[in-house]
């Protein structure tokens, strides 16, 4: 007989109930398509990703990872200028719509552009989330909520050790 893992047995026990779609599935338990090998127009294998972002943002931006609450020198900053993918430097956020969301991680209430990212659905916790990625290499940034301040109502709560902060 052969062997199934929980997470199959749970992913396909969602699927089959209709608990969850087929685009759930991805990100199930945190997959992303930063680590499914997505489409996007920077690609690099594991290998040369470790090489070019060091241990720490790999594990960010390539292992769907969260940084410590408060850890980042760039949930202070507070000078004008844009945050980008520190896996392909496309800026994503600009420091006028950063706020400080007492959270511990940087805070933006919206993208440069809708096309600089793309979500996907994570149950890497257990219930549903929107993760945030870059739309150009598909680096994980982080979470989208719905609890941020006007006008959008969005929190988009962003690792900073998957941005670079470029000075205006």
């Amino acid at each position: 007989m052969k062997s199934v893992d929980r997470r199959t047995i749970i992913s396909g026990t969602l699927a089959a109930t209709g608990a969850i779609g087929i685009a759930g599935l991805t990100g199930l338990f945190g997959g992303t398509k930063a680590q499914a090998g997505g489409t996007f127009k920077i690609k690099r294998t594991p290998d040369q990703w470790k090489q070019r972002l060091g241990p720490s943002r790999y594990r960010i931006l390539r292992q769907a990872g969260t940084e410590r609450a408060y850890s980042s020198p760039l949930n202070a900053e507070k000078r004008a200028g844009v945050f980008a993918c520190a896996g392909c430097n496309l800026g994503v956020y600009k420091s006028d719509t950063k706020y400080d969301s007492r959270t511990g991680w940087p805070s933006f209430w919206a993208p440069i552009a809708k096309n600089r990212i793309g979500t996907t659905t994570d149950y890497k916790i257990g219930y549903a989330r929107t993760e945030v990625h870059c739309a150009r290499c598909g680096g994980h940034l982080g979470h989208i909520f719905n609890d941020g301040p006007k006008p959008t109502g969005k929190r988009h709560c962003i690792n900073g050790l998957s941005l670079k902060f470029i000075p205006a």
